[in-house]
């Protein structure tokens, strides 16, 4: 019988909001799937559901598939596309491979930390945003690269990722909650270096 659990979860700033976890959603997803045979595959259902993989999500699996928690635990931590605390609704991943880095990956993070005021391996205050450093895209040819959710952007430099921030935030509407990013002016933090 699913259970339903509310706990306090902690923001992106530190603090915490309650969280109110239906684990009703983790039975369906058990029961339409093959939990003992395609684990990653009721994982990453879990994750797309529920927006990360919670701690109470890995104990319900464990107690309706009769998986130990431990090795729900081994996939997700191997496995770098799970999380196991809540990410923002829009994820951003600049690629620091080897490529990327030596092209200026790393402008091009210090572009959305500047214009989104989020650190690297971060959420925003507002979860709108995270902001992840990866090792590799697999697209060393058009570096440095960034994926924003399921689009790619290859060949950036600092201004033209600052202009994609500006055209995402004014698509979003959330030019309220991002005012120095929405505004018309020269990009923050100046121009390539």
């Amino acid at each position: 019988m699913p259970r339903r659990v509310v706990r306090s979860e902690r923001t992106a700033d530190g603090g915490s909001q309650p969280d109110d976890l239906d684990l009703h959603q983790i039975a369906v997803i058990v029961e339409e799937g093959d939990a003992h045979g395609n684990l990653i595959a009721l994982l990453q259902r879990t994750q797309s559901e529920l927006g990360y993989v919670p701690e109470p999500a890995v104990d319900e699996i464990a107690r309706l598939t009769g998986v130990p928690a431990s090795r729900i635990y081994g996939i997700i931590t191997f496995y770098a596309q799970f999380s196991t605390v809540p990410s923002g609704r829009h994820k951003i991943f600049v690629c620091h491979g080897t490529a990327c880095h030596v092209a200026g990956a790393t402008r091009i993070t210090e572009a959305f930390e500047q214009e989104l005021d989020v650190p690297d391996g971060k959420s925003t205050p507002d979860m709108e945003f995270s902001l992840d450093s990866v090792a590799c895209m697999g697209a060393c040819s058009q570096a440095p690269v960034m994926r924003i959710d399921a689009e790619t952007y290859g060949n950036l430099s600092a201004d033209h990722t600052r202009k994609v921030i500006r055209e995402l935030v004014k698509e979003l509407g959330l030019e309220a909650q991002y005012p120095g990013v929405s505004g018309a002016g020269s990009p923050r933090g100046g121009g390539d270096a």
